[in-house]
């Protein structure tokens, strides 16, 4: 039987990527985009509609007999605000729920949703952080991470209603093919430009999106049912990702801020931002974030998807030469 691949958020940074992959290896793609978008690629299937919209998804999965169905769940909302605002909850968890429903009336053969490790439940700077089995908005701090916990409980407890899926969380996902306004993204645009003024002392867990895209597919095929998967890499310094820009671009070294002091200016920030009509890469919680505990352990992933993640300066010259337009040259895995 041919298989069919759905992908939810094919215009995303994640989302088309997975399908320069799945292009790559010849495989059917249909995916869903808004309404007021057109398909970035050519020999993919797109179907306009929105994830909140039970007849948006129904166009979504129509014909799609005869098929072996793959879903990947990559749309939602990435929001580095403090709380939850109703547009955020309404894509990531209602429409999560309205595509579970979707999946359980078509009987497909498996759904891959994207969570992210900001679901995962929050442990102090001593503790390596795993997967687990359990979900609650409660246990995570931010909007973005109350959502995705919600969602993620959301799918585990489809399973339990004989849903087959599994879910993987990417750490902080950066690389080319961006076409979303990736906050990680942005930083490295914002810092080529000479429109960062300052950076903060402080870091994450960054992962180049062609591994994420891999470690889906790959969940996909080998991932067992009901188990999560973390995509992560290992823990960069802003200042580490800056001179690992500099060296490949050039640019002129910025202050680097400590944290409280960041934290008072954070109003003024978001001020500027919002005047020069740009997103804040700086707020409360986005700060919060890289004070936080990023010891994500991806063992499970590595040992049963074969999951293995590049070193972040490749992400960074690839992200840069996508920036110049040097597209050719960029590889899809």
């Amino acid at each position: 039987m041919e298989r069919l691949y759905m992908i939810t958020g094919a215009n995303g940074h994640l989302g088309n990527t997975l399908i320069r992959q799945l292009l790559a290896r010849k495989q059917r793609v249909r995916g869903l985009i808004l309404p007021e978008e057109t398909g970035l690629l050519e020999g993919v299937e797109y179907v306009q509609g929105d994830i909140r919209d039970p007849y948006s998804l129904e166009r979504f999965f129509d014909g799609i007999q005869g098929y072996e169905v793959i879903v990947i769940h990559t749309a939602g909302i990435v929001d580095i605000a403090e709380k939850v605002s109703p547009a955020l909850y309404e894509v990531n968890v209602v429409g999560t729920r309205r595509l579970l429903s979707a999946c359980l009336n078509h009987s497909i053969k498996r759904l891959v949703y994207v969570s992210s490790v900001h679901a995962l439940p929050e442990k102090d700077h001593f503790h390596v952080l795993q997967e687990v089995r359990h979900f609650s908005p409660d246990s995570v701090v931010g909007g973005y991470a109350k959502t995705k916990a919600e969602a993620t409980q959301a799918v585990l407890d489809a399973v339990a209603c004989g849903l087959d899926a599994v879910i993987v969380h990417p750490s902080g996902i950066l690389g080319p093919y961006d076409t979303s306004r990736n906050h990680l993204v942005q930083l490295v645009s914002d810092y080529i430009h000479g429109h960062l003024p300052a950076c903060v002392r402080g870091g994450y867990d960054f992962v180049d999106v062609r591994d994420v895209a891999q470690g889906c597919l790959a969940a996909a095929d080998f991932g067992r049912t009901g188990e999560c998967y973390i995509l992560s890499n290992r823990h960069y310094e802003i200042k580490e990702l800056l001179g690992m820009i500099r060296s490949l671009q050039g640019g002129k070294k910025v202050p680097s801020l400590p944290l409280w002091m960041a934290k008072i200016a954070t109003p003024f920030i978001e001020l500027d931002a919002k005047r020069r009509h740009r997103r804040p890469l700086y707020t409360r919680y986005s700060l919060y974030t890289l004070q936080s505990n990023d010891k994500f352990s991806h063992d499970k992933a590595t040992k049963e998807l074969g999951y293995h993640p590049r070193d972040l300066y490749q992400t960074l010259a690839d992200t840069i030469a996508w920036m110049k337009g040097k597209r050719k040259e960029i590889p899809a895995t």
